[in-house]
């Protein structure tokens, strides 16, 4: 279960250090289900439109609590009776079934799937060729801790571990729980006549959910043009690289 963008916001606003003091607070996570979030951002505007204009000075508060608890997906009086709808994950997902965005790509790079494969398995070379990727610094047990540029230009952060991995054919991994987003994903290796095949499977829940994918979409992002495009500058890194021996 992913933070709220409230303490993404304010992590990302505060800056590092006031950050790490955010994250050794209680967490606040989302406690409201998608559908749950839409009906309260319309009632919400509704709301807030109607007080403003009546000036209701209860009805704009309630109108804006409703906004609130749409934009962050946590809902104070939720959390208080240790009630939650947030869509539930299956054990090893980090993401619901039917709940936030997959994307997939795939490419053909000419270098061998052992090279392909051992490049892909440092995570610290991925910012090399994913543009929204700040850094990632890895772990000996099979953990990494991950920036990258969220949405509404914010910045996000999540742990992550290997939650399945097949030397030379795959590797996939997962967010842990209390990460700024909700992520799974899987890279594939399939050894060509002509190079290897590496194939990517995305999964993300961003700290607003649906509403950020929305929103991010009215910007012009598209999640599946981005995961092509990396995967494009993956082949020209890949490719330029001297062969092993």
């Amino acid at each position: 279960m992913a933070s709220t963008l409230l303490t993404v916001a304010a992590k990302s606003i505060a800056g590092p250090s006031v950050g790490r003091r955010i994250d050794r607070l209680p967490p606040l996570l989302t406690n409201v289900s998608s559908p749950e979030r839409w009906a309260s951002l319309v009632a919400g505007m509704a709301l807030t439109g109607y007080g403003l204009k009546r000036g209701g000075i209860l009805t704009t508060l309630l109108g804006g609590f409703l906004i609130y608890r749409a934009a962050t997906g946590h809902c104070p009086v939720s959390q208080a009776l240790a009630v939650s709808t947030a869509d539930s994950t299956a054990d090893n997902s980090a993401v619901a079934a039917d709940h936030g965005t997959r994307v997939d790509a795939s490419i053909v790079v000419k270098k061998s799937v052992a090279e392909v494969y051992r490049f892909w398995r440092d995570f610290e070379n991925l910012p090399r060729f994913m543009t929204h990727l700040i850094d990632v610094d890895t772990t000996t047990d099979g953990r990494s801790r991950w920036r990258a540029k969220g949405p509404l230009r914010l910045k996000v952060e999540w742990n992550a571990e290997i939650i399945e991995e097949k030397p030379n054919q795959l590797i996939a991994w997962k967010s842990l729980p209390g990460s700024d987003v909700d992520t799974a994903g899987s890279v594939h290796f399939q050894q060509l006549s002509e190079g290897t095949e590496v194939r990517v499977e995305l999964k993300y829940d961003p700290p607003v959910g649906r509403l950020g994918t929305a929103v991010a979409k009215l910007f012009g992002e598209d999640p599946r043009r981005q995961l092509a495009d990396d995967l494009q500058r993956f082949r020209e890194v890949m490719e330029k690289l001297p062969s092993a021996v």
